[in-house]
């Protein structure tokens, strides 16, 4: 890689060659994908890979296919889908590399050739610039919008099923996880839909294993209250959701990957598609998966998921960090501000956070340090949020202060 810098370096006709070439390099260098310091305020940030979770790794093989009781062939879902059938109350599940894919293999298994019924209202666009509407047409299956915008209840579905000119396959729900609606709205509750006749998929996007947040009993003052009205897979599948689709990497805190979750029916029909091959994930991403849903289970979440340990972070203990961190720097000021959850959950959702604020735009030279301390800037103000970093790399942004 430096013989191919020092190559474009003299392509390019530098005065200094030798001063090019290692502008090329550390360019380069900054591409790798690499460990930085989240202090954005923003606990799920996509950028920076949303749900931290750490790399760590036997370097042995494992049992992913394999049965170590009767020494022949496993299935490499065996385990998350018993974990999710206690966590969530699902009959299966099956994962597959992100929430789109999830979404993607459900319509092209349960309805390709079919129409779906999906409300005006969730015909959404998810970072990246990716749309319902898209996914469902590259699956196969036919998009038929009912209701309005603001407003669809029961009666929209119910008049798109019995429609002669429709073949209704599914009735699909999609969270708008990345925005909110408000005024004039209404949207049919899940119960009513799951009594239309049709197996229907909540696309709920975050991934909050349980609306009740067991982990969390004894930890704080009970469930966050931007959390309350999040859809969680244990109701959804409660309501008369057939099939519950969600993500790995946002509220569950784990990789990035996609769930299907739900009748044992209906996966089964998902996990033989021709897709899963293609959309299945590796060894690493389920041992990953498979260790936070354990977590879950053992209630020890706000220990073990870095996630959930920055929301149960009292905002005391971030203020105290915060002036400690100020205090050995010798630069800087603490402000309280707002933290959000990010990655499209919770949407208008904040958490109350301490910071520490630099006068002047600082985040390049806070970016140039050997360890990346990715930081926001509001109104000419460098402002360091210590709820999503970890402590133990408070010594570090401490360091990187004193740089400046």
């Amino acid at each position: 890689m430096l013989v191919d810098c020092a190559r474009r370096a003299v392509a390019d006709g530098a005065a200094d060659v030798e001063e090019q070439a290692d502008r090329h390099a550390a360019a380069f260098a900054a591409s790798l994908v690499g460990d930085v310091i989240n202090a954005t305020g923003v606990l799920l940030h996509t950028n920076l890979g949303r749900a931290p979770v750490p790399m760590v790794s036997s370097g042995r093989p494992t049992n992913l296919e394999f049965d170590t009781v009767t020494g022949t062939r496993g299935s490499r879902h065996a385990a998350v889908s018993s974990l999710l059938s206690v966590l969530t109350g699902a009959e299966a599940a099956v994962v597959v590399n992100n929430n789109a894919a999830a979404v993607m293999l459900v319509l092209a298994a349960l309805a390709h050739g079919r129409d779906v019924a999906v409300s005006r209202g969730e015909s959404v666009e998810i970072g990246g610039g990716f749309r319902i509407p898209d996914v469902m047409e590259q699956s196969g299956a036919r998009l038929v919008d009912v209701g309005t915008t603001n407003r669809t209840g029961a009666a929209d579905y119910a008049k798109a099923i019995a429609s002669p000119r429709n073949d209704i396959a599914l009735v699909m729900r999609v969270h708008p996880s990345n925005f909110s609606v408000e005024g004039f709205v209404s949207s049919a509750p899940l119960r009513e839909l799951a009594g239309l006749g049709v197996p229907v998929v909540a696309d709920i996007g975050s991934g909050l294993l349980d609306s009740t947040c067991p982990w969390l009993h004894g930890r704080t003052d009970g469930v966050p209250a931007f959390l309350r009205n999040e859809p969680a897979v244990r109701q959804s599948l409660e309501d008369g959701a057939a099939i519950v689709t969600f993500s790995g990497d946002k509220l569950l805190g784990g990789p990035q990957c996609g769930i299907i979750a739900g009748r044992a029916d209906l996966v089964a029909t998902c996990a033989s598609h021709p897709l899963m091959r293609a959309l299945r994930p590796g060894g690493h991403t389920l041992q990953l998966l498979q260790a936070a849903l354990l977590s879950f289970a053992a209630r020890t979440a706000c220990d073990d998921i870095a996630f959930w340990r920055m929301l149960a972070l009292d905002a005391g203990v971030v203020r105290d960090r915060a002036e400690a961190v100020v205090s050995a720097a010798g630069a800087g000021s603490v402000v309280p501000v707002s933290a959000l959850v990010g990655a499209g959950s919770a949407p208008g959702a904040v958490l109350p956070s301490f910071a520490v604020a630099v006068d002047g735009d600082v985040s390049a030279r806070l970016r140039a340090c050997a360890l990346p301390v990715v930081a926001r800037v509001d109104r000419g103000v460098t402002l360091l949020d210590l709820r999503t970093v970890d402590p133990a790399d408070d010594a570090a942004v401490v360091a990187a202060l004193a740089s400046l």
